[in-house]
């Protein structure tokens, strides 16, 4: 009886622990450069940044490597309104043509627009964010260069494969 109650108890502990493994994890980057792992961020680091343990990009195989690198690197998320007319659909265009996968948020409701605004101090859209890069309005030739800087292929624009039918 007592192994059994012991075995029970250390099955017990051990499912407390595993429960814990799913904990938190920062990376912090402190002002001489230096670099600092932990449960927590390191106090008076310069830069801080919460790492998502657990989660596995699925790549996309139509895509390139060196387009799936820049989306794993630098993704780019477009900002549209409803009205937005002409410059959206110059933006939109302009990023199918150079082949760039973006995930688009439209502001259509009025929190969603509050929201954008508190977060960049203003309403000018489109707007864009690569990586932690973030420009306001569309102009092609700025969008260019941060999409350059980011990895994205200058051109080979993005097609999906089409399935082909089984035989």
């Amino acid at each position: 009886m007592r192994t059994v109650m012991g075995t029970f108890m250390l099955l017990f502990a051990f499912s407390l622990l595993a429960g814990n493994a799913q904990a938190e994890l920062y990376r912090s980057v402190d002002s001489q450069g230096k670099v600092h792992y932990g449960d927590r961020p390191k106090p008076g680091s310069d830069d801080v940044e919460k790492l998502k343990l657990g989660v596995t990009p699925t790549p996309d195989d139509s895509l390139s490597y060196e387009t799936q690198r820049a989306q794993k690197l630098y993704p780019v998320t477009l900002y549209v309104a409803t009205d937005c007319g002409a410059p959206c659909s110059e933006a939109q265009a302009f990023l199918h043509k150079r082949g760039i996968p973006y995930s688009e948020h439209n502001l259509d409701s009025a929190e969603k627009i509050e929201a954008y605004r508190k977060a960049n101090g203003g309403l000018e859209i489109p707007a864009i964010t690569i990586g932690k890069t973030r420009l306001k309005g569309f102009l092609a030739s700025a969008w260019n260069k941060e999409l350059d800087f980011a990895g994205y292929p200058k051109s080979g624009p993005y097609r999906p494969r089409t399935m082909q039918p089984a035989q």
